[in-house]
């Protein structure tokens, strides 16, 4: 542990020396750069006509180049933007190369020092002097003698600053380089401080239903059928954030390497403090719009006001969507681009290539069903309905009604587009699997919601036996696919042989809660359709509730089988292919 903490340390020192230095030896590093830094035996620099032989790896990752990849076989003649994202590989490249470069300097350090540190406890245990010896012949070993990883440390920073920063140091010794982000105590400060607010709103929400006596008023059953479902919505958002801030604290805690898996560049990827923050925030505004409308409703002075309490949740949706779409540098800019940047890429799949953060973000898609379908109630209420008049006709309406159909089918139908796309690039026969499983959800999603606009017994018993089957291979999937577990011939008894939680009493109970709140959802096609004191739609609520946790659990598991594993096939290491490919008989032959 000293040896690390000594090789951390004078990392910090080295990138804290380079920082104060870069003024002073910019012009210095310029000239050097410029004249090439270091001088390599036999390196000739090549020839203009190399070009002529030179192909772009174009990796069909856009609609636009996965379209070109069908219909061009052309790869000699490239675009700007072509050029652009070559330049951006050969930046990423750089900075892989060097950080590989730095990893091997230090570990060469570090076997060294530990080797004198252990020759050191040798001689005084032993009372010898035997380390003068073994230490020479260390120093004078290729280990201890080369500077061969100095000089490439010092050839790629020239590079790297003459080609990618302009000719100075400083901007790319930083770009080499990034600092870990440090946490802020102001975080914390207004993490406690909206957290304790949203808690006091709930015991005012608490105090003014139990003062109006709303559970047995007459406006109870008006309520929970107009206003219930648009602030539900917030719920269903809140609830997510928190259980993905939940797991982004274990994923933290058991070293797993989220960061990396989803491709996050160094110190832009969001943390746990951060997220919880952000649904405190969001869980605040929602609160005090129910307050608000409940304390217009008592107050005989506020209580013509009809349409503006009425219009509150349809308020804070769009300051909600204003702050999604904010192009200014606040609220998480960096991540909220990151995640409408994957949002894209599911809606327009399978045109874009499947990584793992769109598939991830997909997947949670598929447990929002319930705040799509209250996106669609925001519409039809106050766009046809009368929201003056906590009236509606929704469900009257034959448009409600298919895209009620539509908006619980599409997530699912983007997780099978992407695995379609997987199994025809990668031939993996999983993907093909994969897609059928999903499909089968699909049916079992169109059944149930058939059966809710129209009971009968025929749309029941296809319910039923669309939902056995999509819960048994969804459940099968999830446990034994995505988890990795339950394998037999493991040296962990029915889990798999790398565990990163050391109490195995965790994944099973981690099955058992899947498979319960995975059945928690058939309960709309198994007859309870109504629990004494609890409404309909607030019975829905909750079984939406129950598979987001479900989400937030499935989350923590997939991840770490894949920080293990690697079962998805995506990141198993941090290499970037080159963008150029030279093939000397390339223009001969085409």
């Amino acid at each position: 542990m000293d040896v690390i903490n000594e090789v951390e340390m004078s990392d910090e020192e080295e990138m804290e020396d380079d920082e104060e230095r870069g003024s002073k030896e910019s012009e210095t590093d310029d000239r050097k750069a410029n004249r090439g830094t270091v001088d390599i035996q036999g390196f000739k620099p090549l020839q203009l006509e190399v070009l002529d032989h030179i192909r772009i790896n174009v990796i069909p990752e856009t609609p636009v180049s996965t379209i070109k990849s069908i219909f061009q076989q052309n790869y000699l003649s490239f675009s700007k933007n072509e050029l652009r994202k070559v330049e951006e590989q050969m930046r990423q490249a750089f900075s892989e190369f060097y950080q590989k470069l730095r990893l091997l300097k230090s570990y060469c350090f570090l076997n060294q020092l530990a080797f004198s540190k252990i020759m050191k406890k040798y001689d005084k245990v032993c009372s010898r002097n035997a380390s003068k010896v073994y230490l020479n012949m260390v120093d004078n070993s290729y280990l201890g003698s080369t500077d061969e990883v100095t000089r490439l440390v010092e050839r790629v920073e020239a590079t790297f600053i003459k080609h990618f920063a302009n000719g100075n140091r400083r901007k790319g010794m930083k770009t080499l380089r990034p600092k870990a982000r440090r946490e802020k105590h102001r975080s914390t400060y207004f993490l406690g401080l909206l957290s304790g607010g949203s808690i006091a709103l709930v015991v005012a929400i608490i105090v003014l239903m139990h003062a109006r006596n709303i559970l047995e008023s007459d406006g109870r059953v008006l309520y929970m059928e107009n206003i219930f479902p648009l602030y539900s919505l917030f719920g269903f958002v809140v609830l997510h954030l928190i259980m993905f801030s939940a797991n982004i604290f274990f994923w933290r805690r058991y070293r797993v390497n989220y960061p990396f898996i989803f491709g996050f560049k160094q110190g832009s990827e969001i943390g746990y403090r951060q997220l919880f923050l952000l649904s405190s925030g969001i869980a605040i505004l929602a609160l005090a719009g129910v307050v608000s409308t409940l304390d217009m409703e008592l107050d005989p002075r506020t209580k013509s006001f009809v349409a503006l309490k009425e219009l509150v949740p349809l308020g804070l949706v769009v300051v909600l969507l204003l702050i999604i779409f904010c192009p200014f540098n606040v609220i998480y800019r960096s991540s909220r681009y990151f995640l409408l940047l994957c949002l894209s890429h599911c809606l327009l799949a399978p045109l874009y290539k499947v990584t793992l953060p769109d598939f991830f973000l997909a997947d949670q898609l598929t447990s929002q069903v319930q705040a799509f379908r209250s996106l669609e109630f925001y519409v039809c209420y106050y766009g046809w309905g009368d929201f003056k008049k906590r009236s509606h006709n929704c469900l009257d309406s034959h448009v409600f009604k298919s895209f009620y159909f539509v908006v619980a089918i599409i997530p699912y139908w983007i997780r099978s587009l992407q695995c379609v796309r997987r199994l025809i690039e990668e031939k993996d026969g999983m993907q093909g699997l994969n897609a059928l499983k999903y499909f089968s959800t699909i049916v079992a999603v169109a059944m149930r919601t058939s059966y809710d606009l129209k009971a009968g017994m025929t749309s029941k018993i296809l319910a039923i036996v669309s939902s056995v089957v999509a819960t048994a291979v969804g459940t099968y999937w999830d446990i034994v696919i995505d988890w990795g577990l339950l394998q037999r011939n493991s040296k962990n008894p029915w889990l798999r042989d790398k565990l990163l939680v050391s109490n195995q009493s965790v994944y099973f109970v981690a099955m058992v809660l899947n498979v319960v709140l995975r059945l928690a959802w058939m309960q709309s096609v198994l007859g309870i359709r109504g629990v004494p004191f609890v409404h309909r739609t607030a019975l829905t609520a909750i079984v939406a509730c129950l598979e987001i946790i479900r989400r937030g659990i499935w989350n923590f598991f997939r991840l770490e089988n894949e920080h293990l594993n690697n079962v998805g096939k995506y990141r198993a290491f941090k290499s970037v292919p080159l963008p150029f490919n030279y093939e000397r008989d390339y223009t001969r032959s085409s």
